[in-house]
């Protein structure tokens, strides 16, 4: 479980005195734990690992926003430490689908669906999310989607 490589890398960071692990995967944890306690009144839970991932996933998308922002702002040095944090972050993700490999999923749901028009779309993505959620980023599936669909 992803869950479980995330403690095993923040002991071993802590071993080894690598600060910026440790930095990076006690965000990690308090992120997966709020996560956690957001749900607990929800009726239904989701895998842990997909809940991990979506969480790390989220994580980065906040720091690559933040990464432009530090850019534009002429603050690198905190762009770096962003940077930095992504990277750690990374390395807990299941591997992503390449390119090629997302739009044969896609182009092979599309037609498993009966996809053929934009309207469609929604059942499309639906159904990504559900079939391949943590091995795709659903941002890019959905421009993908859209335009295998439009």
């Amino acid at each position: 479980m992803i869950r479980d490589d995330v403690k095993t890398a923040q002991i071993a960071a802590m071993k080894s005195g690598d600060k910026m692990t440790v930095a990076a995967t006690r965000l990690i944890e308090a992120a997966i734990k709020n996560r956690d306690i957001e749900l607990r009144t929800a009726s239904t839970q989701p895998d842990d690992d997909l809940l991990v991932t979506e969480v790390l996933q989220k994580m980065i998308k906040q720091r690559r926003e933040s990464i432009d922002m530090y850019v534009k702002g002429g603050r690198q040095e905190l762009a770096d430490a962003e940077a930095a944090e992504v990277t750690v972050i990374e390395r807990f993700l299941p591997k992503q689908m390449s390119e090629d490999e997302a739009t044969a999923a896609i182009d092979a749901l599309a037609t498993e669906l009966g996809a053929t028009s934009v309207k469609d779309m929604g059942r499309v993505m639906a159904a990504l999310k559900e079939r391949f959620a943590g091995q795709m980023d659903m941002a890019r599936a959905s421009g993908l989607v859209k335009a295998r669909l439009g």
